[in-house]
């Protein structure tokens, strides 16, 4: 039940305990005259019963131990011991110095009922906060992503198979129980038949097992109460994972492979080095270098399409309208540019880096006129196709002129580095994206490219400090949402202790903690 939101009363005694120990220049005293904190309650409040249950620990004081939990990296433990003897703690909690706390698992309670739609709440609060005092502006968004490490041991193919089995057969069990003891059995004289086998074969074996397991497990009929029946819901969760990771290890060219059972939303991709996990994208306010939105998407997400999200949710949250946004090399891509640039959409002017032009002796798409409305393409020598097909990424269309054409034309040389062979000649691929990447190279001639550049790198150091300092680089728990609980709490740490820099500085100090 949802308890009211004052907190307890303060003695004249605690005052002056706090007024004598924690000094007037402490940053969380600082923090406290700042942030209004009782502002949240609104916000948390819809996650509690108001009439039914025993009365909850307040919602705002649960919100305070998270926040110190992820300013000064502690675990749920940790923050809980260090509050029952630090003052500077207590007196930010705002408790009298008698007062008990709660119990470490509290913080677990309430992480569980706010979930990924209460902590993005808090975080928007605190980016309103700022807002409301005159720190964010709406002139430039850098945006930026780093590797999240994930929280698990990445095992071999043979023992995810292993454990891919495993987990099925616990799952269907309560719906097929002699299916299962019968695949027990099986698998018991599966052991001792392959167990002097090498291991691809073992795997072979395994995956051919695991494919049989799937074919009885796809007609279990499910339950009258399938839709709230949690086990049924566990059944085919595990199902649909056994599904996948048997279509990995059958396609394992096809990429994005589950990398766990653990946790199998986890990918692998490169940053620097190879690794399991997640990856944070961030846009940041080149001004006062608040974090304003936050995602986090698999290692291999589409990190370019990820910054009109960016842009869309803070837009949602804030009513604002963002001028202009700065992304690294990765936002050199056609379908981004169009979606962050179209005027009827985010309308957003966007600086990116472009890729390099090749020097080129011959005459390139652009020397090709291409008529849209009569699908067809003209060369340089007058010479019309209208044979195209769509490339493979359907981004661009592929003209082809025939061998005869090529092989009678006078501008030969300049057209092809090498006579054509069979039965094509000159192919020339005229991009979708064309108008979009022009604009971003002749947008990187500009003074106003050079200045924005020059800003950039504000956001990877802001990257660096949600990581290092408050907790951010591995992943305390598994499971994309929970990761996004984890960062969001990370940015919110790092979001209050700039917005206390900005409006106390010079008097604020921030302690060597932070």
């Amino acid at each position: 039940m949802l308890c009211a939101p004052s907190p307890p009363h303060l003695s004249e005694f605690d005052l002056q305990v706090y007024r004598t120990v924690v000094r007037r220049s402490h940053y969380l005293r600082k923090t406290l005259e700042v942030v209004p904190w009782d502002s949240f309650h609104e916000i948390l409040a819809p996650y509690y019963c108001r009439d039914m249950g025993r009365p909850a620990e307040s919602p705002v004081l649960m919100l305070k131990l998270e926040y110190l939990r992820y300013h000064h990296n502690l675990s749920d433990r940790d923050v809980i011991n260090r509050a029952q003897t630090d003052m500077a703690f207590r007196f930010f909690l705002q408790i009298p110095i008698q007062w008990a706390l709660p119990d470490s698992t509290s913080l677990c309670t309430f992480r569980g009922r706010l979930g990924v739609k209460g902590f993005r709440g808090v975080f928007n609060q605190v980016v309103r906060l700022a807002r409301e005092r005159g720190v964010v502006k709406d002139r430039l968004r850098l945006k930026d992503a780093t590797h999240v490490i994930g929280n698990i041991a990445v095992p071999t193919a043979l023992a995810l198979v292993a454990q891919t089995r495993d987990k099925l057969l616990a799952a269907a069990e309560p719906f097929a129980s002699l299916m299962v003891e019968g695949e027990r059995v099986n698998l018991e004289m599966l052991r001792e038949t392959t167990k002097e086998l090498k291991p691809p074969e073992r795997l072979a074996t395994r995956v051919a097992h695991l494919r049989e397991m799937l074919a009885w497990a796809d007609e279990v009929a499910p339950p009258d109460d399938a839709e709230n029946n949690r086990l049924w819901q566990t059944f085919l969760a595990q199902r649909d994972l056994a599904h996948k990771i048997l279509y990995d290890q059958e396609h394992p060219e096809a990429g994005d492979r589950t990398r766990s059972t653990t946790d199998p939303e986890a990918r692998r991709a490169r940053h620097g080095q190879w690794y399991d996990g997640y990856m944070v994208d961030v846009s940041m306010d080149a001004d006062s270098e608040m974090i304003t939105q936050i995602n986090v998407l698999a290692a291999n997400g589409d990190e370019a399409a990820d910054t009109a999200e960016l842009i869309r949710q803070e837009e949602a949250a804030q009513g604002n309208d963002v001028e202009s946004v700065s992304v690294d090399g990765v936002g050199f891509n056609g379908p981004a540019l169009r979606e962050l640039e179209a005027p009827e959409g985010l309308a957003v002017n966007v600086f990116t880096p472009p890729t390099q032009e090749k020097e080129s002796k011959i005459f390139t798409p652009q020397d090709f006129v291409e008529d849209e409305e009569r699908k067809t393409v003209t060369c340089p020598a007058g010479h019309t196709s209208r044979y195209r097909r769509r490339d493979q990424r359907d981004h661009a269309w592929v003209y082809q002129f025939t061998r005869q054409t090529c092989d009678d034309c006078p501008l030969l040389s300049q057209c092809m580095t090498h006579p054509p062979k069979g039965k094509f000649g000159k192919a020339v691929r005229k991009n979708d994206y064309d108008a979009e990447y022009r604009r971003a190279r002749q947008k990187a001639t500009t003074p106003e490219y050079t200045e924005v550049r020059r800003e950039h790198p504000k956001v990877e150091r802001k990257l660096g400090e949600v990581m290092n300092r408050h907790g951010g680089r591995r992943a305390r728990y598994r499971g994309r949402r929970k990761v996004l609980i984890q960062e969001l709490m990370a940015c919110t740490a790092a979001n209050v202790k700039r917005l206390v820099r900005l409006v106390c500085a010079p008097e604020a100090t921030i302690c060597c903690q932070c």
